[in-house]
């Protein structure tokens, strides 16, 4: 039996495609958004009408490998990870993640795993490993099946509202940046409290948010959860924000720094290794559900291993915890390729002074440090910005984590001082890459972050982002220009 072939006829899929068909009928949905995520995050895919729900749910849609890469051509004109002669990829939709948009409630979307075609003369039907959404899930049930533990993740993104100028292009932010100020909260209160509606109603549980320090930045956050569904709902989030964006004639900007001399948009990525649980629908106050209960379901409960034990040190992480930090702090720079993955990204590492994580050490409530324990039985991983594509970002994760267990790596003490004034008393401390260029040649030369992308999606991800660099010294920018242009005689 072939990996399609599998996940087509796994245990119980048969049950949840009947289930969404009653959603269909129920919900008076007519039209489907089969999609997945591209190497950069961006949601991809076709939409299909409902009368052939149960078609496509057996033999799956096709689509151009190169989808992947978002069809991209390098500054050579070549494609990226995929020529026209390739085949096309068959998505497969996985039931348990069909949800109607509230928007237009004609409409839904159901995320979808990758295969290799049926007609490939090698593996045939075998999982597209350019696939970052199914990397995740394999990877992350590789882990569980060996520690017996599974990764629980919360993200904080940070996003800016911009005005829209009349040539279409950004026009500062909405608000003023006065950071955590109500009233300038309160004039984005329309906007928000829509993104909050329609979240809702997609299954994402909105814990709290607050106005950053930026023009129009905002964030809100999300209960954390298994990895998987974490990544889901940051991908849904970001669906949302443009939605609403495109209603208030606005623009939701994730590009992390689009102002230089204020705060960049983050996305700090809040972990911890659990050992049993279970799964719960939380409703939100919607009955029936507007779609399928996976949609609405969080990992809660269990043993959270990386809680200190108090009779040793009421704050310092247990052995597993302490592990895996040492994991993350050993792979440091070859993380920082996927967390802040493009050029702008290090525009937040070099406008010091507004909290970006520079240095590579880790602490408790220190924000100074890449890493940092952000409250007893989670580490806040703070070196990854808001166009990150989580599902990279959980499985590089992942694997730090299973280096750090099985070579028992110590991370060292933690740094209880501003890390400034600890390399002024003579700490002698490592910096981040600076740029993506040097963060890609870290990435390049460790085998264990590499192998969170087997095969063809790490191929596909170094062709991509090499390119960006490329293209980034290939360019003669407005900077060149006003340096430059009457420097002689």
């Amino acid at each position: 039996m072939t990996d399609l072939e599998a996940h087509v006829n796994a245990d119980g899929r048969a049950e949840l495609v009947k289930q969404v068909r009653e959603k269909i009928d129920s919900l008076g949905i007519t039209y489907v958004y089969y999609q997945f995520v591209s190497v950069t995050g961006r949601i991809v895919g076709k939409g299909i009408p409902t009368d052939h729900w149960e078609r496509i749910a057996e033999r799956g849609f096709q689509l151009v490998y190169g989808s992947t890469a978002n069809l991209f051509v390098d500054r050579h004109g070549d494609y990226i990870g995929y020529g026209p002669e390739s085949s096309e990829l068959v998505g497969i939709a996985d039931p348990e993640t069909f949800c109607q948009l509230p928007w237009d409630k004609r409409v839904a979307r159901v995320f979808c795993t990758l295969f290799r075609n049926r007609e490939e003369r090698v593996n045939p039907g075998g999982h597209l490993t350019s696939d970052c959404r199914g990397n995740l899930r394999i990877l992350h049930n590789e882990f569980q099946d060996k520690h017996g533990l599974d990764l629980r993740v919360g993200t904080e993104p940070e996003m800016m509202w911009l005005k829209r100028g009349e040539d279409g292009k950004p026009n500062g932010g909405v608000t003023k940046p006065n950071c955590y100020h109500i009233d300038q909260f309160e004039e984005l209160r329309p906007v928000f409290m829509k993104v909050i509606e329609y979240s809702q109603a997609m299954g994402l549980d909105i814990i709290q948010g607050d106005h950053e320090d930026a023009p129009g930045q905002l964030e809100l956050n999300t209960m954390f959860d298994d990895v998987l569904r974490n990544a889901d709902r940051l991908t849904t989030y970001r669906q949302i924000c443009a939605q609403v964006a495109r209603e208030h004639n606005l623009i939701a900007c994730f590009m992390s720094k689009p102002f230089m001399g204020v705060s960049a948009s983050g996305c700090h990525h809040n972990m911890s290794l659990w050992r049993g649980g279970e799964d719960k629908v939380n409703d939100l106050h919607f009955s029936p559900l507007p779609g399928m209960a996976g949609a609405f379901t969080y990992r809660s409960g269990g043993e959270n291993t990386f809680m200190p034990d108090p009779s040793i040190d009421e704050r310092k992480p247990g052995p597993i915890g302490l592990q895996c930090i040492g994991g993350v702090m050993k792979h440091l720079d070859a993380l920082t390729a996927i967390g802040s993955s493009t050029v702008n990204s290090y525009r937040r590492l070099w406008d010091t002074g507004f909290w970006a994580p520079v240095f590579a050490d880790w602490g408790y409530q220190n924000r100074t440090c890449a890493l940092r324990i952000s409250a007893p039985g989670r580490f806040e991983y703070r070196s990854v910005d808001s166009m990150v594509n989580p599902y990279l970002m959980g499985t590089a994760l992942l694997r730090a984590f299973d280096d750090g267990i099985d070579n028992n790596v110590d991370p060292g003490e933690a740094e209880e001082r501003n890390i400034y004034q600890a390399i002024e008393e003579g700490k002698q401390v490592k910096k981040l890459p600076m740029s993506l260029g040097e963060a890609l040649e870290k990435l390049a030369a460790d085998e264990v972050i590499k192998s969170s992308m087997p095969d063809e999606m790490y191929r596909v991800f170094h062709h991509y982002k090499t390119d960006e660099w490329e293209r980034f010294n290939h360019t003669v920018t407005d900077w060149d220009m006003e340096t430059y242009i009457d420097c002689l005689p």
